[in-house]
């Protein structure tokens, strides 16, 4: 089609094009692209110095944009809806397609008008005196076009392909939305946009996509986003549906066919792996930020770091005084009391719904500030054409660090960039104008600190910051206001943590709202003004760990020393460092040469002894005629205790050979025993743990020993399982119903209750360093408890209920329901090693401190000796 176009108020400019001729960028914030038709401009119709320029012509929901294929002429922009449009035609035509066998008649010539069709319509909507109106009726005619198109099946990679499902959607970048279709198959996921910009279609291989999230666009849950890269902030496509059903599908979708490829991290299990040192303190921040929907495709929800450094004045850096930090517990707009006693004034006067801070500390517009010398194009789109006011450009690191400390409405925090290795984003290599400021100086370079030789040394300077035992020690602080319990209700108030009601997710229900006016009102108002991350916990994050591994072996060649300084991001990890060793460990476990006939202790109520050199039965008594639970030795070897479902445990003289002492002291079966230090642990089924003082029988010279109660640890229903902590202060507890409970056994009082597993709890122990609580249930999950906050942060699925387990913190060897044996990586989440062993479930595990030596006891009415291959 070829068209002459005439306007009659000429108010065209040209555009400052950056890298490729047209882009999205060049519309306005939520305008669409629809279509594109060749034209000519013609320049002087109709006199005698015409002249045609060709190019293609942009039909686009609030302007037209005319690109001329000669690149020294500009690319014109003209809102034409604002005024009337008249565009004459001058051949304006059309070749008819023949039909089938009619290949040799002569052309069929006629007028087109298709291309006006969309403009007529716009320019309609235009005309509503209302934005609200306008928007939608510019829907109704995006969701008309697309409900008349469909992905076109030729742009297959492959003819086999089995389509799984179709729907419409848009394409998010940074800025711009582009409406489209999206199409997966068993092999590939497509998005065709409307406007075949800018590409005819983006395809991506299924086999190569690592990681898949839900997101929020807008405060809805309409968005997902793909990765084909473990740990990239940058994302590969970025899609906003129209509801959520469609988002869910396209996502059960890709799990499905993820399923057996990779492993879903969460809040947890990360947290986990930053309180062991296993992941610095930059990446923990950049993976909660992924899991709080914030994504680099979406400006009003970028990642947002803290500002860490507070020194901004001094000749050298000193990361070894806490003055020169910034104090991680307080919001920026917390850090200048006398601010916050202004903002706290004006809140307490303010009517319902209260905030503190009138901006945000992440936004589009702050994000753009930081980033204007390396994405201008982004901040003309952002500004409509403009740079900002030079004096309001980023001028100087200090100043900006100054407003934010005094500035009324400046509560801005920083991005990831001012932590990684690329500086360019602080210098002015494209040489762009950026304005002049009141002293008559350029806007050029960003202005560093005193401390900072040139860019890339601040950079440095900043991550060995960031990763500092300062930092280390206080950035949980920092969380719980951004991405923890501090980030709404009464602890958010209480930490001058309150921002606008819009910014929060459930702040606002958009689809209740039925003024189209209202709703595009607060639509911009959430895009534009920033939103606060999703919550991740809701409970006091942990402190951080400074990591010592213990190697499960000791011999010299598997012992590996770690340091015990935080990991910045271009160092190896704890993970690398202590990868050997926590493969070495358990990694080959093989059975030795005998297996024995019976358990130690079993459902036959016998207690039997071997001799393991040489490999026969020594001892086979019997208590009583119900089934014995546990067992354990005293120090010296001289006596056995064991529990029984008769309510009774048991005191047995390995020297006599006979049953020594009986204690009758719960009303329904002992389900578990600890012993230290004179001190009994009884769990029984009576929904009670009690704590004894024992004195042995050889030390009264007496033939019993003599028990006292001096502790009681109530419960709701019957506990199953318990364990003591390296220190013996605290004991773990865990019940039938799946409640776990930490004591002080000191004071005889709970410290923490949790939820944990639907059903019994199998077994409970402690990490070496007490700091963690492994549980394991007959839901077959695995789960992770900080032990001083009381917070679940991390849960693994097996494949079937686990019934006993060891642990080193890291490394976990479980026993199975079906019989075998398998390894655990607890950071990775996911079982590295299986092997064969009962063929019933085994229900009880014993290691030695080398662990040298593993013995495990099985339904099949087995003990097994196994051996680590080291």
């Amino acid at each position: 089609n070829k068209f002459c176009l005439k306007f009659l108020k000429q108010q065209c400019f040209p555009l400052v094009i950056f890298i490729c001729r047209f882009s999205l960028l060049l519309l306005n914030l939520e305008e669409y692209y629809f279509e594109q038709h060749t034209a000519n401009h013609i320049i002087n119709r109709d006199c005698r110095d015409e002249r045609k320029i060709r190019g293609s012509l942009k039909i686009c929901s609030k302007s037209i944009i005319f690109e001329p294929d000669e690149k020294i002429q500009p690319i014109i922009k003209k809102y034409i809806f604002l005024y009337f449009l008249q565009i004459p035609l001058r051949d304006c035509i059309s070749i008819e397609a023949p039909e089938d066998n009619e290949t040799n008649n002569p052309f069929t010539w006629y007028v087109n008008l298709r291309c006006l069709y969309t403009s007529i319509f716009l320019n309609r909507a235009s005309h509503l005196d209302k934005l609200g109106d306008q928007a939608a009726m510019i829907t109704a005619i995006l969701q008309s076009r697309l409900a008349r198109t469909s992905f076109d099946k030729n742009r297959f990679q492959n003819v086999s392909e089995t389509l799984h499902m179709e729907c419409e959607a848009e394409m998010v970048t940074p800025l711009v939305t582009n409406p489209g279709h999206v199409c997966i198959t068993d092999a590939n996921l497509y998005f065709q946009p409307l406007n075949g910009y800018p590409k005819p279609v983006v395809h991506i291989m299924m086999h190569n996509v690592r990681r898949i999230y839900k997101r929020r666009h807008g405060l809805m849950p309409l968005g997902l986003e793909v990765f084909c890269t473990e740990n990239d902030l940058c994302s590969d496509i970025y899609l906003k549906f129209y509801n959520s059903q469609d988002r869910d599908e396209l996502y059960f979708y890709i799990a499905t066919y993820l399923e057996n490829h990779i492993t879903e991290q969460t809040a947890e299990s990360y947290m986990l792996q930053w309180q062991r040192g296993h992941i610095s303190n930059y990446q923990y921040l950049l993976h909660l930020n992924n899991l709080a929907d914030r994504s680099c495709n979406d400006l009003s929800q970028y990642p947002v770091f803290p500002w860490i450094i507070a020194d901004y004045s001094s000749s050298e850096l000193d990361l070894t005084k806490p003055e020169t930090f910034r104090d991680l517990s307080k919001p920026v707009g917390a850090l200048n009391k006398e601010r916050l006693e202004r903002l706290l004034t004006r809140y307490r006067e303010m009517p319902e719904p209260k905030f503190m801070y009138g901006s945000h500390y992440s936004s589009p517009g702050y994000v753009l500030f930081y980033l204007v010398r390396v994405a201008p194009e982004y901040m003309l789109c952002l500004q409509n054409g403009k740079f900002d006011h030079a004096d309001r450009t980023f001028n100087s690191i200090a100043e900006t660090w100054k407003n934010c400390l005094d500035g009324a409405t400046d509560f801005k925090e920083l991005i990831p960039e001012f932590y990684e290795n690329d500086s360019s984003f602080l210098v002015n290599s494209l040489k762009l104008d950026l304005g002049k400021r009141q002293g008559g100086k350029m806007v050029e370079h960003v202005e560093l600190p005193s401390w900072a030789l040139d860019p890339d040394d601040f950079l440095q300077k900043s991550q060995n910051a960031l990763e500092s035992q300062y930092v280390s020690e206080h950035l949980h602080e920092w969380i719980d206001l951004v991405f923890g319990y501090k980030q709404k209700g009464s602890e958010a108030i209480a930490a001058h943590n309150v921002f606008h009601p819009l910014t929060y997710e459930g702040g606002v229900d958009l689809n209740s709202i039925m003024d189209p006016n209202e709703k595009v009102a607060l639509l911009t108002q959430i895009l534009e003004f920033g939103q606060t991350p999703k919550q991740l916990f809701t409970t006091p994050h942990p402190r951080r760990i400074i990591p010592k591994f213990k190697s499960l072996s000791r011999t010299s060649s598997h012992n590996v020393s770690i340091a015990e300084s935080p990991v910045s991001p271009n160092e190896e990890s704890f993970e690398d460092l202590t990868e050997e060793s926590i493969t070495l460990a358990w990694n080959n476990i093989s059975c030795s040469v005998f297996i024995l006939s019976s358990l130690m202790f079993a459902l036959d109520s016998t207690l039997k002894m071997f001799s393991k050199e040489s490999k026969t039965l020594q001892r086979s008594v019997s208590f009583s005629n119900m089934a014995l639970s546990s067992c354990l030795i005293l120090p010296g070897d001289t006596t056995v205790i064991s529990s029984s479902w008769d309510n009774h445990i048991y005191f047995y003289s390995v020297a006599f050979g006979r049953r020594q002492d009986t204690l009758m002291g719960h009303d329904d079966a002992v389900s578990k025993i600890c012993w230290h230090d004179n001190r009994l642990y009884s769990a029984s089924w009576d929904s009670t743990v009690k704590v004894w003082h024992c004195v042995p029988a050889e030390v009264l010279g007496t033939k019993r020993h003599h028990f006292e109660l001096l502790a009681e640890l109530e419960h709701d229903v019957s506990v199953n399982t318990i364990h003591l902590n390296a220190a013996n202060a605290m004991l773990v507890s865990g019940t039938k119903e799946g409640t776990i409970s930490i004591w002080d056994v000191t004071t005889a009082t709970m410290l923490h209750q949790l939820s944990c597993h639907s059903g019994t709890v199998y077994d409970a122990a402690f990490s070496p360093d007490s700091r963690h609580l492994l549980s394991t249930g007959e839901d077959g999950c695995f789960k992770v408890i900080d032990v001083q906050t009381g917070m679940l942060i991390s849960s693994m699925a097996s494949e079937q209920p686990q019934r006993c387990f060891k642990w080193d913190g890291h490394t976990v060897l479980s026993g199975s329901q079906s019989g075998e044996l398998l390894v655990w990586d607890l950071l990775a989440g996911k079982f590295i090693e299986r092997i064969k062993g009962h063929t019933g479930a085994v229900t009880c595990m014993w290691m030695n401190e080398q662990c040298s030596s593993i013995i495990t006891g099985g339904e099949d009415k087995q003990i097994m000796f196994w051996k680590p291959q080291y």
